[in-house]
């Protein structure tokens, strides 16, 4: 069965004005259709064809760089959509909190080195919140389609800092961006799951 969008958990344009519809319209539906549209081309008649969204990442990696960067490229657009969300913003309570203040001394000294890390995170890719198998938290970042699910760690957020993510709305200015999200949709509730989870 061929892969396709995931539906999303609000409509197209409650992210605005932090994200505008018209960005949506171009990231949701156009980009993250591409590689989509892209893989279900690359594994017809191959044994990837039988496997799970998260199954063809993980079997692909390092062995198919098409099928890798398609099939990554589209579990981690379908992880970004869910870390946001039109109630989104302020920061996390209760446990995940005293994990983050207890990492990095504050929740603001993480924000400040979570969006360092992903302004600084060249060219095209991702930043990521992840737990690690020592069940610490670190900030992760990965270049083009490289995704956390292909490692050890246990993803709990993740940035997109492809150009894409914020041309529409913030033209070249990625910080801009990421203050957004932080200030006004990053959905601490999912996170937070994603971490009591895998804890």
């Amino acid at each position: 069965m061929a892969f396709q969008l995931p539906t999303l958990a609000f409509p197209m344009n409650a992210l605005a004005p932090a994200m505008s519809e018209e960005t949506l319209q171009y990231h949701y539906g156009k980009h993250h259709q591409t590689y989509l549209t892209n893989l279900n081309t690359a594994i017809q008649g191959t044994p990837f064809e039988r496997m799970s969204l998260e199954e063809i990442v993980l079997a692909s990696d390092g062995i198919n760089q098409g099928v890798f960067n398609n099939a990554a490229q589209a579990w981690n657009h379908a992880f970004f959509w869910m870390c946001l969300s039109p109630k989104g913003g302020k920061k996390p309570q209760g446990e995940l909190l005293g994990k983050i203040e207890e990492r990095w001394g504050s929740f603001e000294e993480f924000r400040k080195q979570f969006t360092a890390a992903a302004a600084g995170n060249f060219g095209s890719g991702w930043t990521w919140l992840v737990l690690t198998p020592q069940k610490t938290l670190e900030i992760v970042n990965t270049s083009n389609a490289g995704s956390q699910l292909a490692s050890d760690n246990t993803p709990l957020m993740v940035v997109d800092v492809w150009e894409h993510a914020y041309y529409i709305d913030y033209r070249n200015s990625r910080p801009n961006y990421l203050n957004a999200l932080f200030d006004h949709l990053i959905d601490w509730e999912f996170v937070a799951k994603n971490y009591y989870n895998a804890k």
